[in-house]
């Protein structure tokens, strides 16, 4: 056989050779033929992919960004003349020239009709900005909180005296500087409380703390801001507090504490947002059935004690076998009525010394006069008053200061209309005589009728 098969890399098929020169020329033709279709598929292939990847490509959508950058841009400028018209309407008024201002106005109005407003709008956060920043570099001290300074205070393992002792200097040195009492934290349309002056809010805070002394509402008061926290520390506010609590006894100064306040906080009192509670229980055998001799009942008897404080000396005392939501409203007013019994009381040194008065008074409807002095002999024995005398110690409990009330004397002094006396003394037993606790009732200080003076 005469040839050979070889592959070439510039056709699809292969090429046929011969020895025989007429046989060459026969299969040029269809070799060349293939070899430029294939170019053409390769360039079409190419080009296919070439235009997917300009479809794909970001910038492929560079037109339409320009015409709506250029209508943008239109936009811009027109609001951008018209700002300019505007500022100089707002000179040529300042300047006293009214007409000429008028002209620019129009002119300003007719390219945008809200242009005011948005140099409104656009003015505020330049403000709001500007000062933002001022309080950034002035430390922000007053929109800071105090939980955050106590948050930072327990990281840095400082306890409560230490923090409160360079808390208030360092508040005071900065409010000393110019510093505003607070900043609004966001945008207001109406008046802020930091536009009042300051006598204004000392007067508010004597409203809130009121004549019944609540200040728990003060404390609240002062975790809002650190202006807020220095307003609270007045000390004439606590003086005035511990004045009413202790009378003559407070003295000119607090003496052996650093402050009013640390005196009113540390000093045994008791406290008047809310009421004293004790509960006794006790076993109390009854009566045998007629219809089983055998069978003797026991009776579980259980009663509450009530005590209720005010900063003047009144106490409020009620004994009864009601759950405590039922009896803390009674004893919200000081004209109590029966079966609240009213006296008054007296601090001494660690204890509080109580007296409560009851009348019981009883009168015969009808009384004949034959039997007009058995009458008034029987009146005399069952009209009587008796006078309570409680002295209680101040104790507290864990962290909680002020909070127990032990007894450590109780009598009853009895007074006849017929001018017998008697004196009962009680054996003061664990079981039937147990500490009162305290516990705050809302409703007490929900409402100031006086402030503290």
């Amino acid at each position: 056989m005469e040839g050979k098969i070889e592959k070439t890399g510039g056709g699809n098929g292969p090429n046929l050779t011969s020895g025989e020169s007429s046989d060459g020329e026969e299969q040029d033709e269809p070799s060349s033929t293939n070899q430029e279709q294939a170019i053409e598929d390769t360039l079409a292939n190419f080009r296919e992919k070439w235009q997917k990847e300009i479809r794909d490509s970001p910038n492929h959508q560079i037109k339409p960004k320009t015409r709506i950058s250029k209508e943008t841009d239109q936009v811009d400028d027109g609001e951008h003349n018209a700002r300019i018209l505007f500022l100089k309407g707002i000179e040529m008024e300042k300047s006293g020239k009214f007409y000429e201002a008028i002209q620019f106005y129009r002119r300003a109005v007719q390219i945008v009709p809200d242009i005011e407003f948005k140099l409104e709008r656009m003015s505020k956060p330049k403000l709001k900005d500007r000062q933002a920043t001022e309080d950034k570099e002035k430390g922000d001290i007053f929109t800071e909180t105090i939980e955050e300074k106590h948050e930072s205070s327990d990281e840095n393992s400082e306890d409560e005296e230490i923090l409160e002792g360079e808390l208030l200097p360092r508040i005071q040195k900065k409010l000393a500087k110019g510093y505003p009492l607070c900043v609004p934290k966001f945008e207001q349309k109406t008046t802020h409380i930091s536009e009042l002056p300051v006598e204004i809010i000392f007067y508010i805070l004597r409203w809130l703390v009121s004549a019944d002394l609540d200040l728990k509402g003060l404390e609240v008061f002062s975790a809002v801001c650190r202006g807020f926290y220095l307003c609270a520390r007045d000390p004439e506010i606590w003086r005035l507090a511990c004045l009413r609590v202790w009378g003559l006894n407070c003295g000119p100064s607090p003496d052996t504490y650093q402050s009013w306040r640390e005196m009113y906080i540390e000093r045994p009192r008791v406290h008047f947002n809310g009421c004293y509670i004790s509960k006794t229980t006790y076993i109390r055998p009854g009566e045998n059935s007629f219809q089983d001799q055998f069978y003797r009942p026991w009776h579980l008897i259980a009663y509450y004690r009530y005590l209720r404080f005010f900063p003047e000396g009144v106490v409020l005392m009620l004994t009864t076998a009601d759950e405590p939501a039922q009896c803390v409203g009674l004893m919200k007013s000081r004209n109590s009525r029966s079966p609240v019994l009213s006296g008054y009381y007296r601090l001494k040194n660690d204890k509080v010394v109580i007296v409560v008065q009851k009348q019981d008074a009883k009168t015969v409807a009808q009384v004949t006069q034959g039997y007009k002095r058995h009458s008034r002999k029987k009146d005399a024995q069952e009209n009587a008053e008796q006078t309570f005398h409680l002295e209680l110690q101040i104790k507290g409990h864990r962290k909680k200061m002020h909070v127990q009330l032990v007894w450590t004397h109780y009598s009853v002094f009895t007074k006849y209309k017929r001018g017998d006396e008697s004196t009962c003394n009680f054996d003061l037993i664990a079981n039937r005589f147990p500490p009162l606790w305290f516990s705050r009732v809302k409703s007490f200080t929900a409402e100031s009728d006086a402030p503290l003076i």
